[in-house]
């Protein structure tokens, strides 16, 4: 073997890498985050977990993405630590695909129907169409993402190809047939196997290059066993590196992806090796091929899954006791609001999650502005506390999203994400300043609580009146918000303006009593700070209706948009405010 061949055999597997990160890249631009959409929601049964976590590693070609992915879930608070076990036990059954791939370039034959099926003659085809796919596709398109697909996987196979003819002549090399027989050694095979597998931290390319190898004839299923069996430990690498500064929970997460790779191949060469020294299989002696590797490979993971399945929650009690807890109330807060970094590689996925925890803050704003509604009416100190931390919450939810979303900005995103993104960015500062709102009422309604202040019944009855009317237009935004809802989006604006003029009236009706004697100024102080508090919350609504209706513009302007209606949205806008007007009846009340 010359120099020559060392860099054919360093560019065929340049090319095998290469290939391998296209087809993934496209495959997983083809799911649009769905796969991963349905690993975070469909895992609450373990054995379908497993499944999923074979189906998805299967198609993205990667059980280190998949696992990576599954600690990024348990870190940001969206997947428990026992749902994870199955999709990691999942993934390492679904990467055996890869090799079964790569063992067609061991087809032999000379009939038509086998010499179309050696990838030296799919790939070209696959290649052409896949090229073409891509020139003919301006933008980002399903039809880009196929010819990405067809081209990763014929750059794949060419790599492999390669390799295999660069490596072909060390079958009369003394000192390559010496070192594969010093790896007949179960210790030094899976040293060998973990070390190159961790150093390019995929254990679909590390297998690909022992199937390359097996065409020397020097390989021996003696050699190629153990050398799998490391392959395996090496691949928990990247997990393991992916959960260094993450959560506890992330941390086992990646602790379980090791500690079933571990256990798994202690046990299967332990057995292994003790049947052999009664029965010596005869195989071992035999020269491996690709068909062979793919063949173990598979065997091993679905033996290990089908073992250790059943004891899966003493693997995540191994991990507790190996990372323990020691976790306070506000980790697990922050937890629960955070959004993992490494789904900013998989920018659909990482939109879609964006969208998931601005619901969640559109949600919890609501809430707070119920419970603030509820203090005002009837002072509860459980209640008002309950406000207070979720304002706090709101005010995590802004940052994280912010930040996050500023991040994702820079990510080639579809035109749909790309709208979504406009839209949560332009809304969370109102839905925190609702939160903020909602705390002013609280604290309005604690001075009212610690002076022993009271409104009058007529008073009471008006501002519950344009409470029950602020609820409405917090319950309408949050509806139109989540559902991404522009029609029900347009009928938050005449709303506004309604509470615009029961706040008014409220006001208006305040004065006369002040004027009678009925109420105080000091009273009257804390209703204003009440009324602008309620005001605002309608303002902040209003906002974030106009977002979603406008975003489309260009010339986005939320303060021009209802100045530019035609004479007759002029007219409907009046009909619908006129009938939401009528909902909230006030009357002249003033004693």
């Amino acid at each position: 073997m010359n120099i020559f061949n060392v860099l054919n055999m360093i560019g065929g597997l340049s090319l095998f890498l290469y290939g391998m990160s296209i087809m993934g890249n496209g495959l997983s631009k083809m799911a649009g985050g769905k796969l991963e959409t349905i690993l975070e929601k469909l895992t609450t049964k373990k054995i379908l977990a497993v499944l999923l976590g074979a189906g998805v590693t299967a198609v993205i070609q990667s059980s280190s993405a998949t696992t990576v992915m599954v600690v990024g879930f348990v870190n940001s608070g969206i997947m428990k630590l026992s749902q994870a076990v199955g999709i990691i036990m999942g993934a390492n059954i679904g990467t055996t695909i890869t090799s079964w791939m790569l063992s067609l370039t061991g087809i032999e034959g000379s009939t038509l129907w086998l010499k179309m099926l050696k990838p030296s003659s799919v790939s070209p085809i696959l290649a052409a169409i896949g090229i073409i796919l891509v020139m003919a596709s301006k933008s980002e398109s399903k039809k880009k993402d196929i010819g990405g697909i067809l081209l990763g996987f014929a750059i794949l196979m060419f790599g492999m190809e390669t390799m295999s003819a660069a490596v072909s002549g060390l079958a009369d090399n003394a000192s390559f047939t010496s070192l594969m027989t010093a790896f007949r050694n179960p210790i030094l095979g899976m040293a060998i196997g973990a070390i190159l597998t961790a150093i390019i931290q995929s254990s679909s390319a590390s297998v690909g290059i022992l199937q390359a190898l097996c065409v020397t004839g020097a390989v021996h299923y003696s050699v190629a066993l153990p050398i799998i069996m490391g392959q395996n430990i090496g691949t928990c690498v990247t997990s393991i590196i992916s959960s260094i500064g993450a959560s506890k929970n992330a941390r086992r997460a990646a602790m379980v992806h090791l500690y079933f790779n571990l256990i798994g191949t202690v046990l299967f060469m332990v057995f292994f090796y003790a049947v052999n020294s009664f029965i010596n299989f005869a195989f071992l002696g035999k020269s491996a091929n690709a068909a062979g590797i793919a063949v173990i490979h598979s065997l091993f993971n679905i033996g290990a899954t089908i073992v250790l399945f059943p004891f899966s929650n003493l693997l995540v009690r191994l991990t507790e006791i190996t990372i323990p807890d020691g976790k306070n109330k506000e980790d697990v807060q922050a937890e629960l609001v955070s959004i993992d970094e490494r789904f900013l590689r998989k920018p659909a996925f990482a939109m879609e999650l964006c969208r998931g925890k601005a619901r969640e803050m559109a949600e919890l704003t609501k809430k707070a502005m119920e419970l603030a509604i509820e203090v005002l009416l009837k002072y509860d100190e459980e209640k008002a506390q309950e406000v207070v931390r979720l304002e706090s919450v709101a005010d995590k939810y802004e940052d994280v999203l912010g930040s996050y979303l500023v991040k994702l900005s820079s990510k080639n995103i579809s035109a749909a994400d790309s709208r979504s993104m406009s839209i949560i960015l332009h809304s969370i500062s109102d839905w925190e300043r609702i939160s903020d709102h909602a705390l002013d009422i609280v604290k309005s309604s604690e001075e009212l609580n610690t002076k022993g202040l009271s409104f009058t019944e007529h008073a009471r009855q008006e501002i519950e009146t344009l409470c029950r009317a602020v609820n409405d237009i917090c319950n309408l935004t949050v509806e139109s918000f989540c559902k991404d809802d522009e029609i029900s989006a347009t009928h938050v604006e005449p709303l506004e303006e309604v509470i615009d003029t029961l706040s008014k009236k409220v006001k208006e009706n305040h004065i006369k009593r002040l004027q009678n004697g009925k109420c105080t100024i000091e009273m009257g102080f804390i209703l204003e700070d009440i009324l602008t508090g309620l005001e605002r919350v309608s303002d902040h609504c209003s906002n974030i209706a106009v977002e979603m209706i406008t975003i489309y513009d260009n010339d986005y302007n939320t303060h021009e948009y209802f100045k530019n209606f035609s004479l007759e949205e002029r007219a409907s806008f009046n009909e619908e405010y006129d009938e939401l007007i009528k909902r909230y009846p006030m009357g002249n009340m003033v004693i």
